[in-house]
């Protein structure tokens, strides 16, 4: 898992070549172990390799006819925005590789304590720990999807003992059960990871059942384990080299600004938004944990980061048309420099922000 992480400095095929690294080990934990009574070594090792590829045939027949019916969009060419390097020299280390050492400490960790005090049940300590660090993009990011996990996971809990008193015995409507709950889970990702929290582990706790243990003995020991995991991420990514979440914020601020800049610069001979659009979604990624921190934080009187990200944002809609009309107004072109000057004093990001959106929505004509 640490190596997973730490080859991302390598670029976009590393960043892959990682996520397949750890996959299988994921894969492990969260597949529950159902012993084999008859058909020998070949048959438990070739029928997860069928299952997979019939899920990978389905998905891809899915989405091939969701895109000939205009569900889908097509498929469009990746576009990754411009990622800095760390300043050579440096003592410390880059960020992929602080994010690798926290993953690293906060597995060990949560295999120590699983071991030590959860002998049967220790994988969803150290399956929680890996989730709440994964994609790390600050400590700021890493307490939010734990405090969304412990709250997925106990409505999920709540539902899943109703559905196991309700249900237990058929293994018909279980099965029915576990793939409305993957279905509803996936489509409400997107909303808030929250549903996908609640919906896993209504499944998992389901699927458990198919192994003979019964619902109630093990989700409140559940429970207890991701919240004892959660802990164990966060005090990982606050105590272990720390990434101070402000700082990604304003590294993709900085880069979002950078393609803007690009795309009004009039020496480009084809000026699109692919670049300035995938910047822009690199900032969404962290703009939930920031909302919620000023959502729980209205004392606060200073200006917020969670203002940074509204402001840019109201920069979307101006900013396209401009750069569908290929046009490049010196007046914004200086307010983007503005802003871009402004990331070095973050007092000054947010009027330098609201200015650039004022420029490019009043500009002549």
């Amino acid at each position: 898992m640490f190596v997973s992480i730490w080859v991302r400095r390598f670029g976009l095929m590393a960043k892959r070549a990682g996520s397949l690294l750890a996959l299988p080990f994921v894969v492990i934990l969260t597949t529950p172990h159902m012993p084999a009574t008859h058909g020998g070594h070949l048959r438990a090792i070739l029928i997860p390799i069928i299952v997979a590829l019939l899920a990978l045939a389905w998905v891809a027949a899915f989405q091939a006819a969701a895109r000939s019916l205009g569900i889908l969009p097509p498929p469009r060419k990746a576009t990754t925005a411009v990622v800095a390097s760390p300043p050579e020299g440096s003592l410390r280390p880059s960020a992929s590789t602080r994010m690798a050492i926290q993953m690293a400490v906060a597995l060990a960790a949560s295999f120590f304590v699983g071991y030590l005090f959860f002998t049967e049940r220790w994988a969803w300590i150290v399956l929680t720990a890996f989730i709440v660090n994964s994609g790390n993009r600050g400590r700021l990011d890493v307490a939010y999807k734990s405090v969304l996990r412990v709250a997925g996971a106990s409505a999920g809990t709540m539902v899943a003992l109703t559905l196991a008193i309700h249900v237990g015995g058929h293994d018909a409507i279980t099965a029915a059960l576990i793939l409305a709950a993957l279905f509803l889970g996936l489509w409400l990702r997107p909303l808030n990871y929250a549903w996908w929290a609640l919906f896993i582990t209504i499944a998992l706790a389901l699927l458990q059942g198919f192994s003979g243990a019964t619902a109630q003995g093990i989700l409140w020991t559940r429970l207890e384990e991701i919240v004892i995991g959660a802990l164990i991420g966060v005090a990982s990514a606050w105590a272990v080299y720390p990434v101070k979440s402000t700082a990604v914020l304003r590294r993709r601020i900085a880069d979002t600004l950078a393609a803007l800049s690009d795309a009004f610069d009039p020496a480009t001979e084809e000026r699109k938004p692919d670049a300035f659009v995938a910047a822009l979604d690199q900032v969404e990624q962290v703009a939930p944990a920031f909302r919620a921190s000023r959502l729980f934080t209205p004392w606060l009187k200073t200006v917020h980061p969670a203002d940074w990200i509204d402001a840019l944002f109201a920069c979307r809609n101006p900013a396209m048309v401009l750069i569908n009309e290929g046009a490049t107004p010196g007046e914004v072109r200086k307010s983007v420099g503005a802003a871009r000057r402004a990331m070095r004093e973050p007092e000054t990001l947010l009027p330098a922000l609201q200015a650039l959106r004022d420029a490019m929505a009043t500009r002549p004509g």
